[in-house]
């Protein structure tokens, strides 16, 4: 007997971690023992896979004497999940002298079930993109992942469904037929996003409608201010039948984290769409626990993170919030270890301005700040682009104006044309849409006039504007200006972006 060696993929939301497992059998009383800081579904696969073991035809190792003692290296790093089970079963039969495996830079991900069946694992498409990272020209997965894992390009993806089909495979056998197929590429579905809600749906409120293309196009965040009732809600689920489908990096990026987060994976180009409840905790937000773990913050990487009733998440969750807004991902530091998740999305933030009854104001950002003065800090609103009241639509309004039909096809050509301009103007920076812009991106491909410089200085002494309020004006005038198919920013595209800003 000798020490037997396989590899396998622990996925994480940025990347993964290769496993080299050790199998190595001696002498003595029974003993089954895994090391290398296996955590508890780890630690129980020595019972599945000996059932498994013992289904496909081979002796169980718990019906022999002997001490098999079964090594997960890096030793330093927590093993979590039954992705484990395939290549412990692998590395046992091998040490054992039981079957003989060939030659391959090969890794095996897959749960097994208690008859030899292999079951889907999550995270499968970081597993498969690190495995290609480090050279492995194969892996073995079991079949319900298949389709996921097709998703990468340049390494050859062997679905299995049962522990001996990858026996068939790894160790020829003349008796034996190898069934274990290459998957085809998958294709990735695209097309827009056909909303429940669109604009069409929604009468009245042509100015939210105007700002919700105008965040669109430049993929700015919202505040959408208005009593209960007016189509706040409506309106944020319209935005995402506005939004560009996404490219095949941003839509694998996307689809990895869902894996990850053991969503039911929807592989397709469409921008993802999380709405939480002001009730969720704030590590379900913003990710976290000992062993850190995403959270919808990042959940909503290149989608939207709609927060109705904004005022009445936890304070210390609305907090957290500025770093994602403005370095797009978020950090978690915890005892156990700490990781930096993605998370790039549109923030579409809903709340009524009064906790009680309407007392006829029309100054709604005053009345928010005034009632929620202790729950919404500056510098989370400083963060906003676009300030979008949502008031009462007349009645009259609701029942004789007739639905336009064509509306969302007009805007999303608009946003298609503005996204066009901007992919020309960024095409040599990691910056794909001018809300990403930084300071200095600003003064190399914005070009503004004396008299827009003098109008935006005006506005900015009256205003109050702090120098991120400023940047983030320009940004929202140029955006206006890409709407228009301008190619400078004019003085009506600063003035329109400054009825989106409050003054704090």
């Amino acid at each position: 007997m000798s020490i037997a060696r396989v590899h396998t993929i622990q996925p994480e939301v940025l990347r993964g971690t290769v496993v080299t497992i050790e199998a190595d059998i001696s002498r003595g009383l029974h003993a089954f023992s895994l090391v290398g800081l296996a955590g508890k579904a780890v630690d129980e696969a020595k019972d599945r896979v000996g059932s498994a073991i013992k289904h496909t035809g081979y002796a169980s190792p718990k019906t022999k004497n002997q001490k098999v003692v079964v090594s997960l290296s890096p030793a330093d790093i927590k093993k979590e999940g039954p992705l484990f089970d395939l290549p412990i079963a692998i590395a046992y039969l091998e040490a054992a002298g039981e079957i003989t495996v060939n030659d391959v830079s090969r890794a095996y991900i897959g749960e097994l079930g208690l008859d030899g069946t292999l079951r889907p694992v999550r995270g499968i498409l970081n597993s498969i993109l690190t495995a290609q990272a480090h050279g492995f020209t194969e892996v073995i997965i079991p079949v319900s992942n298949a389709e996921e894992a097709a998703l990468v390009e340049g390494i050859t993806v062997r679905p299995a469904k049962t522990l001996a089909e990858v026996i068939a495979h790894i160790a020829p056998d003349e008796t034996i037929p190898d069934t274990l197929p290459i998957q085809p590429p998958t294709v990735i579905g695209d097309g827009w996003f056909e909303s429940s809600v669109s604009l069409e749906d929604i009468k009245g409120q042509e100015s939210a409608k105007r700002g919700l293309l105008i965040a669109a196009a430049g993929r700015h965040n919202v505040m959408l201010v208005g009593p209960p009732g007016t189509g706040k809600t409506m309106l944020a689920r319209a935005l995402r039948s506005l939004l560009p489908p996404l490219s095949r990096e941003e839509a694998l990026a996307v689809t990895a984290i869902h894996s990850l987060a053991g969503n039911g994976v929807s592989i397709s180009t469409r921008p993802p769409f999380r709405s939480p409840h002001h009730t969720a905790s704030h590590t379900s937000l913003v990710g976290g626990g000992a062993h850190p773990k995403p959270g919808e913050i990042t959940l909503a990487h290149h989608g939207v993170l709609f927060m109705d009733e904004f005022p009445e998440f936890d304070r210390r969750s609305l907090d957290a919030l500025r770093q994602p807004l403005e370095d797009r991902v978020v950090s978690i530091s915890r005892v156990q270890g700490s990781a930096e998740f993605p998370a790039d999305f549109i923030l579409v933030a809903a709340l009524n301005p009064y906790r009680g009854s309407e007392d006829g104001t029309s100054d709604l950002a005053r009345a928010m700040q005034e009632t929620y003065k202790n729950k919404v800090s500056g510098p989370i609103l400083d963060r906003i682009d676009l300030w979008l009241e949502v008031p009462h639509v007349p009645y009259d309004t609701l029942t004789t104006l007739t639905k336009q039909d064509g509306e969302t096809d007009h805007a999303r050509e608009l946003i298609m044309q503005a996204r066009q301009i901007q992919t020309g103007r960024f095409v040599q920076t990691t910056t794909n849409t001018n809300s990403g812009m930084t300071a200095r991106d600003i003064e190399n491909y914005i070009t503004l006039t004396d008299e827009v410089k003098d109008l935006l200085k005006t506005s900015s002494q009256k205003l109050n504007l702090s120098p991120r309020s400023y940047h983030r004006l320009i940004k929202v005038a140029r955006t206006i200006a890409d709407l228009d198919q301008s190619e400078e920013i004019a003085v009506p595209h600063v003035l329109e972006a400054l009825q989106y800003r409050v003054s704090l």
